[in-house]
């Protein structure tokens, strides 16, 4: 009973510390990307999240917090602490963006179209409908009021798209859909007015400062480029002087000038895209490179000095550019296309691929991870099945060969391959070594299939289908038809193997749980029977319990040996929350989706995690049928399904305002149909669709210590929240950190390590383990106690994925496991997460160190082959000198003699 108790307290403190670790599945929905000042990193938003690109490590991260809605525009302070995110009804949250922290909230009370850091870090300049604001720049403390407002300007006849500050940050230009850009000034000046430049047919898409603010460019949606070229005025000498008494010292003398004179039109160029609208263009001011991105997914490379070459042009996607950036040094150009969820960078001058990463087109169906932890595979309803890593959360594999949805999907035992089933009447097994599809497998009759489950050897696939009601058996090393199972009368929901018996456990919509026994010569099955549709089916890792998730929102548990029903869970009033605009009822007094459509076993066995069409995901304690833990995925307000209560005033007699399609969308190419042939005016019936949020597959991790589930918002991946977390063990007055340093530096290292470990704060540990001298490693891992020994090998785990120290970790694990190896497989089901965060980190080291060994492999034959003969040469060297003082010694006694 002690033992049990100890291991549910260890479950409940590990339920409560998952923290939201990453955002896969989605690389890029909507609004601009941002450059960090390094160049090295790229900002892109994804729903209202903002995501991270490390362009030098090849990693991801995703800031944790979220917008109201999906963010619409961010840009970066010149200096690249500040982070200003803004969403699509003008809620901006002003981020400390290496901390990682939200410092303020603010409502800019109309939704942005562009939003800018003047150069100095001083203003920002954000865009209202046809007014700009120009607003001081907060600073990183947290003040009542961060925001003051400087200036408004207005003078636009139609909405303003488009900000670009001068370089002194003392002017701004705005472009406006009215065709025409408008120079303005930051603080008022003696005979300066704000200038119009007007030209365009179209409207304006960006404009440009360049040649030290003495030429402008403007760039519109038909393709047009007009260079605009400053002059002096006649009378231009009194001008300059009452400007230069009012400007202060240190103002730079640009000022009086620009104010002085008069701008005019010099020329006009074409960019001759035939069929195709400029939608973005960014011009880098030292390099003088303009970028342009169209609607056909064609972007162009100009050099805008000395006149409008064209550097290359390339296509890079199906649907149009809807963003683009460059970044400082001008040499990498990044794209995303939101329509199709991709995100480029690329490198003009080599024209390679720096980064290309698409999602999911469609909503994201299935989702499973690799054996040991380091992959993950999704599959979504555009037929792709895509592999993520769980490190660097890149997509590093996209396999296309399935013509429907993907309904299911699972790794081998092995790890090298998986299997995927689909809509289209197909289950496929791709390779992981050779990223090929190596093996079809259909029925007799074309099918539907729904659910997938692989046995524990890897050998069998089973497959079960949405009519005629059947589960079809192959054999993954064959692609043979075994056997057909019979006796479900409705569409398979769930299949799930027993990790420990030959059994197969199927779910079905006619209420029943069937097991079979694969391995009998006369089919043997059990039936459980349920009191509604059975959607998911799950085996505990030891085999002995089985959990079936129904349309009633129960989650049923089964004795396997006896046939018995041993538990149950309600979960209709756990799953419920978040009513939708077109609901009438509110989710408490609805019965529409209250109910679990995936539910997994944690490692250990004692935990469920359940999700269903909700924001909400539960983690229940099976033994005594407690809810442990809710996590609401998103708080994104776009989406229906989020907030618990709606405001009666976006309810019309059209209905729900947010149904509305109120916005331009805008022009004609948005809505042109290009799947009719020949269709030239569109379908003008299209409208915006308003996703909801659900959750439609959730899976834990091998080693338990992270969990991820496929939602709305793309793939969201939980994980164990270490740094934050306190759990001593046996403490008394002498443990305190003073102490421990003190016998570690006097060389009671094994007293020290226990002492830390039992206080458990893992920087203390670190600085005890690292003190240890190699030599004495044996020594103190023998005189661990056992207790400590599962905490000691997480702590191992850690630092061998992220210390520099491998030899010294390599020599821990060995004495660990030389000295309590039958301890530790004794009680392997208890350290089977430990084992596997360890092999997780062992098997990364590994595959980095032989790639790295492999890149350099002629490179430390050289160095060898030049040891080997220096080494060779010095004993040489040593046999001459030992000569020569032989024959010195042979000559001086011979002398004597």
């Amino acid at each position: 009973r002690r033992v049990h108790g100890d291991l549910l307290i260890d479950c409940l403190g590990a339920m409560f510390s998952y923290k939201f670790s990453n955002l896969c599945g989605t690389v890029y929905r909507s609004g601009n990307l941002v450059f960090t000042p390094d160049g090295n990193s790229l900002l892109s938003p994804v729903g209202n999240r903002i995501s991270v690109f490390d362009l030098v490590n090849n990693a991801c991260y995703t800031l944790p917090f979220e917008n109201r809605k999906d963010v619409s525009r961010m840009h970066l302070s010149p200096d690249g602490r500040l982070l200003l995110s803004v969403d699509e009804e003008g809620f901006a949250l002003l981020i400390n963006f290496p901390k990682r922290i939200v410092l303020h909230h603010f409502n800019f009370k109309a939704p942005v179209n562009d939003i800018k850091f003047s150069p100095d870090g001083r203003y920002i300049a954000v865009t209202h409908n046809r007014k700009i604001q120009v607003w001081q720049a907060p600073g990183l403390s947290c003040d009542v009021s961060p925001f003051v407002l400087h200036r408004t300007y207005t003078g636009s006849y139609d909405d303003v798209v488009s900000l670009t500050w001068s370089e002194d940050s003392r002017f701004f230009l705005a472009g406006s859909k009215d065709n025409n850009a408008r120079l303005y000034s930051i603080h008022p000046i003696p005979g300066f007015v704000p200038v119009t430049l007007s030209g365009h047919k179209t409207k304006l898409i960006n404009c440009f400062f360049a040649n030290n603010m003495r030429t402008i460019y403007t760039i519109s949606h038909d393709g047009t480029v007009i260079v605009w070229r400053w002059s002096p005025l006649e009378d231009a000498t009194s001008v300059k002087q009452e400007i230069s008494k009012v400007a202060g010292e240190g103002d730079s003398a640009s000022d009086a000038v620009l104010a002085a004179g008069k701008w005019s039109l010099e020329s006009k160029h074409y960019f001759k895209q035939q069929g195709a609208k400029v939608v973005c263009a960014e011009l880098h001011h030292d390099r003088q490179l303009l970028v342009v991105g169209f609607s056909t997914g064609v972007f162009g490379l100009y050099e805008t000095l000395p006149t409008f070459n064209n550097i290359h042009t390339l296509s890079i996607s199906q649907k149009k550019i809807d963003t683009l950036c460059v970044n400082s040094t001008g040499e990498w150009l990044a794209f995303g296309s939101a329509k199709l969820g991709q995100l480029l960078v690329w490198e003009w001058q080599s024209e390679t691929q720096i980064l290309k990463q698409q999602g999911h087109f469609f909503d994201l169906n299935v989702v499973a991870y690799s054996p040991d932890g380091h992959n993950i595979a999704t599959g979504g309803d555009d037929g792709k099945v895509k592999l993520w890593n769980t490190t660097s959360a890149f997509c590093f594999v996209t396999f296309t060969e399935h013509t429907g949805p993907i309904t299911a999907a699972s790794f081998t035992p092995q790890g090298n391959a998986v299997v995927t089933a689909s809509l289209d009447g197909s289950v496929r097994a791709f390779d992981l070594v050779r990223y090929r599809n190596f093996r079809v497998m259909t029925s007799p009759t074309p099918v539907q299939f729904t659910s997938l489950a692989l046995d524990p050897s890897g050998e069998i696939v089973c497959a079960g289908t949405l009519e005629p009601f059947d589960i079809f058996v192959w054999s993954l090393q064959t692609g043979k038809l075994l056997d057909i199972l019979s006796g479900h009368e409705g569409p398979i929901s769930s299949l799930s193997f027993s990790p420990s018996q030959p059994l197969l456990a199927s779910g079905s919509w006619d209420k029943t749980v069937r097991v079979w026994d694969m391995f009998a010569r006369k089919a043997k099955t059990e039936t459980f029977q349920h009191t509604s549709d059975v959607l998911t089916v799950a085996f505990r890792p030891d085999g002995k319990e089985l959990c079936a998730a129904t349309l009633s929102g129960q989650l049923s548990f089964w004795n396997v040996a006896d046939g018995i029903l041993v538990a149950s869970i309600e979960g209709r009033r756990d799953i419920i929350g978040g009513r939708k605009i077109e609901d009438r009822m509110t989710s408490k007094n609805s019965n529409s989706n209250k109910h679990f459509n995936s539910v997994c076993y944690s490692a250990d066995g004692l935990c469920v995690l359940a999700g269903g069409n909700s924001k909400y995901v539960c983690i229940y304690e099976v033994p005594h049928k407690i809810l442990l833990r809710k996590f609401q995925l998103s708080n994104n307000r776009s989406l229906d399904g989020v907030l618990d209560m709606l405001n009666s005033k976006d309810m019309t007699e059209a209905g729900p305002t947010q149904m509305i399609d109120d916005m331009e969308a805008s022009d004609l190419d948005d809505r042109i149909d290009e799947s009719l042939p020949g269709a030239k005016r569109g379908d003008l019936s299209s409208r915006r669709v308003r996703k909801a949020i659900r959750t439609k597959c959730v899976r834990f991790s091998p080693n338990g210590r992270a969990w991820c589930a496929a939602s709305t918002e793309g793939l969201l991946i939980y994980s164990l929240d270490e740094s934050l977390t306190f759990d001593p063990m046996e403490l008394d007055i002498e443990i305190t950190r003073e102490n421990i340093l003190k016998m570690s530096h006097q060389g009671e290292h094994a007293r020290a390590l226990v002492m830390s470990l039992r206080l458990n704060e893992s920087p203390l540990i670190r600085a005890v383990y690292e003190h240890i001298p190699p030599a004495q490693v044996p020594l103190v891992a023998q005189s661990v106690p056992l207790p400590f020994l599962q905490r000691l090998l997480s702590f191992l785990a850690s630092q061998v994925e992220v210390s520099v120290h491998l030899d010294l970790n390599m020599l821990w694990c060995l004495s660990l496991f030389n000295h309590h190896g039958r301890y530790l497989k004794d009680n392997s089901s208890k350290c089977i997460t430990t084992f596997r965060a360890l092999q997780k980190a062992l098997t990364k080291q590994h595959t980095d160190l032989a790639k790295l060994c492999d890149e350099n492999q002629y490179s430390l034959e050289y160095l060898c082959s030049v040891g080997q003969k220096q080494q060779q040469a010095a004993e040489e060297e040593a046999d001459q000198v030992v000569d020569i003082e032989q024959d010195a010694l042979f000559t001086t006694r011979t002398s004597l003699f």
